[in-house]
């Protein structure tokens, strides 16, 4: 299908400069150590990042690959009532068309509890758009499908979705995190598509300027305070990423700390900062207690297991074998309103492009 000369609009994501943090080996950085400010990248340098690593690397196809293979064999724990969530996945969609895009998860609760909140509320600020659901993860999608019989789209399926439908101006607002591999990814697919509807915007990803970052510290460490009691490490666990998308983590650590929240404390699961560099981090501290929670949008495999489990090697485990009092908050980002409006403000600046 031959392509029309249409602009996509979408904005670069921000990322720092500073070198990450190595957890198998090599001089580790210190998860309080300072990270420059975030920076734009081009569209081209995301493109090479795309083709440089593939998608199938990236921590978050790791979790759906986990949360598939919990359920091969009969799931032994229950994440919820499947018939509470919508799909979002209906015809009958009209001229404008707001697509929410997710990696998505198989967690039930959670995945109603964040992409769901996030999706009503977009449904709620653009009242002439008719919000619909996509996720990039096709193992997911698949688990869902064969567990549940709950259908959800992949983008693909998405945007052939609203072609049909003749929607004439699609906007796009992924619940991506970063700017990294899946929104590359995604404003790619959705290029593909371009002669198909008159105007189409992408929204940034959650952490994209330097307003974004801070808007999130805010919104965690107001999520948190009540355990703010000067004994207690307050530690947040990322998915983490072999892009260099990664050091948003970084940011966010060194924004926590010029803020004054000397005792909070971001690593990855699959990255740096790891888990042994926040636990070292820690016991550099006077901390009887330690917090752990999510930053990642859902709750989902990672948040419920290698945070929260109690089999040898999640964070739970690691820190009380380490003499802490551990506290587990399994709940996503997507749960918080501000989160939810801040992926409000980025779809609202993606509409306001469609008149430009």
């Amino acid at each position: 299908m031959k392509m029309k000369k249409l602009a996509v609009l979408f904005a670069a994501a921000a990322l720092t400069t500073v070198t990450a943090a190595g957890c198998s080996g090599g001089q580790k950085e210190n998860v309080s150590d300072t990270a420059k400010e975030p920076e734009k990248v081009t569209a081209a340098e995301q493109t090479q990042e795309v083709e440089e690593k593939a998608p199938e690397t990236t921590a978050e196809a790791a979790e759906a690959e986990a949360e598939a293979a919990a359920g091969s064999d009969g799931e032994n724990y229950d994440t919820g009532d499947a018939s509470k969530d919508n799909a979002r996945n209906q015809d009958g969609i009209g001229e404008n068309e707001l697509l929410v895009v997710s990696f998505g998860t198989s967690y039930n609760d959670s995945r109603r509890l964040t992409i769901g909140a996030i999706e009503d509320a977009v449904e709620k600020a653009f009242p002439d758009f008719a919000v619909r659901r996509g996720f990039t993860s096709q193992i997911i999608i698949d688990h869902v499908k064969s567990r549940d019989n709950i259908a959800i789209d992949n983008v693909g399926e998405a945007l052939e979705r609203a072609e049909k439908n003749g929607v004439r101006n699609l906007v796009i607002q992924p619940t991506h995190l970063m700017n990294g591999l899946e929104y590359t990814d995604l404003v790619n697919e959705a290029a593909e598509y371009s002669d198909a509807f008159d105007k189409v915007a992408i929204g940034k990803p959650l952490l994209t300027t330097e307003d974004d970052f801070r808007a999130v510290m805010k919104a965690v460490t107001e999520a948190t305070a009540r355990y703010d009691d000067g004994e207690t490490a307050i530690c947040f666990m990322g998915h983490g990423t072999e892009a260099e998308s990664n050091q948003v983590y970084a940011t966010v650590q060194h924004m926590l700390a010029e803020a004054g929240y000397k005792n909070y404390y971001v690593g990855t699961v699959e990255a740096a900062p790891c888990l042994d560099d926040v636990l070292e981090a820690v016991k550099e501290g006077s901390y009887k207690k330690v917090v752990l929670a999510p930053l990642m949008i859902v709750a989902g495999d990672h948040a419920n297991n290698d945070m929260a489990g109690d089999e040898e090697g999640s964070w739970k485990t690691a820190f009380e074998d380490a003499g802490y009092e551990v506290t587990c908050l399994v709940s996503g980002l997507g749960q918080l309103e501000a989160i939810q409006q801040l992926f409000v403000e980025h779809a609202q600046a993606a509409v306001d492009s469609l008149t430009k």
